[in-house]
């Protein structure tokens, strides 16, 4: 598959859909950047209010455009409305492989199935449409949530990037790095995850 960064791809399940952000998804996220800025205090520079909100799409629309990132925003289907988002980022399609993060949801969605639902249909689309042959995460070391959600979808981790950014208070941290390669996704954890959705 020759994957086009113009091109409007739609991700879906019977739980959730992820469609290409867009600037007038502002209106549907912006109570998440008034009502629960806490859920970026383990990363700089996110939509923790609503200026930052318009920089944070505004910066991964133009990063789109640039052909280094592909960004969704969640609908959650079951609740018929949007939880958050996502997206495909450090894109190599010549190496063939990528990064799945910046992801986050409201704290209502969060411990549900959604996050499972996602990542399955993200690796589903990397492995057997894109045809890649790795998918790399990355978390704040601190961020033990998003940490044992990476590792429960099967991801390995690789190490610790140490010193490798800041907080949302500014605060140097180390970052974790996690991967799941092709054979490992067809040979296992496709099918567990399938069965954890």
């Amino acid at each position: 598959m020759n994957f086009n960064f113009k091109e409007d791809y739609i991700l879906e399940n019977d739980v959730v859909r992820l469609q290409p952000l867009q600037a007038t998804d502002y209106e549907e996220l912006v109570k998440f950047s008034i009502n629960e800025p806490e859920l970026w205090s383990f990363n700089a520079n996110g939509p923790d209010n609503p200026e930052n909100l318009k920089k944070y799409i505004d910066k991964a629309l133009i990063q789109k455009e640039k052909q280094l990132e592909y960004p969704f925003v969640v609908f959650d289907k079951v609740k018929n409305q949007i939880a958050g988002s996502t997206r495909f980022y450090n894109i190599n399609l010549e190496a063939k492989h990528l990064e799945i993060g910046f992801t986050w949801y409201g704290k209502e969605f969060q411990g549900t199935s959604l996050n499972k639902n996602c990542k399955f249909l993200l690796l589903e689309f990397a492995f057997e449409k894109m045809q890649l042959e790795r998918v790399g995460f990355r978390a704040n070391n601190l961020n033990v949530r998003s940490i044992n959600a990476m590792k429960s979808i099967g991801c390995f981790q690789e190490g610790i990037m140490r010193n490798f950014s800041t907080d949302a208070k500014g605060e140097r941290i180390d970052a974790i790095v996690l991967s799941i390669i092709k054979n490992e996704w067809f040979s296992k954890i496709k099918e567990n995850l399938k069965n954890k959705l």
